[in-house]
């Protein structure tokens, strides 16, 4: 097996986790950084809005390399995208391929179901109040948590935060009510 057939490959939890949960000391041995991507837009809007907002009134420019960190994510998935993608198809769960069918989704071909990502369906008013308004929920959410799930699950566990415990069990809570709950009666209610 070749490096780019190795790369390509769908990468074990017990690789990607350790990985993924390396970064925490990483970060905090070359420069006590903490991790987290939502600070990330705090500091982008900080940077970029001329308003004196108390929120957005402090210096940026210390943080600037989680400008560079997202960036590099960006590229990262950029790359992965176009260069690296997985030949194969994805593998889902026949349980869920299921649920999905019930939903009325049927393209499994890609990395995201095209019957909700494809650009005629976001540009539909409909599809853009499902996007907006959930970006919006999830923006409110992240700031009302004071962090996101890689700041509070990887980042805040690890360095044994109470706030943090109790922000990732939040989080669970809410993606299986909203998995099981109340994205079925919200997808048919936008894509009847």
């Amino acid at each position: 097996m070749s490096f780019l057939e190795f790369i390509r490959q769908p990468w074990p939890w017990y690789v990607a986790g350790p990985l993924i949960g390396l970064t925490v000391p990483v970060l905090l041995l070359i420069g006590n950084k903490s991790f987290g991507i939502s600070s990330s837009l705090r500091h982008i809007c900080a940077a970029c809005l001329p308003a004196k907002l108390p929120f957005f009134s402090y210096n940026w420019k210390k943080e600037s390399w989680n400008l560079f960190f997202v960036t590099g994510i960006l590229l990262g998935g950029f790359i992965a995208t176009h260069f690296l993608d997985n030949p194969n198809p994805i593998q889902l769960a026949p349980a869920t391929k299921t649920a999905l069918q019930a939903l009325g989704i049927q393209d499994f071909s890609g990395f995201m179901p095209n019957e909700l990502f494809a650009l005629s369906t976001m540009a539909t008013g409909k599809g853009f109040i499902f996007l907006v308004l959930g970006g919006l929920l999830v923006g409110f959410g992240t700031r009302w948590a004071g962090g996101c799930t890689s700041g509070h699950a990887i980042m805040g566990l690890s360095n044994l935060q109470w706030p943090s415990l109790v922000a990732t069990i939040s989080f669970m809570v809410g993606g299986f009510a909203m998995t099981h709950v109340f994205f079925p009666f919200i997808f048919k209610l936008i894509y009847p």
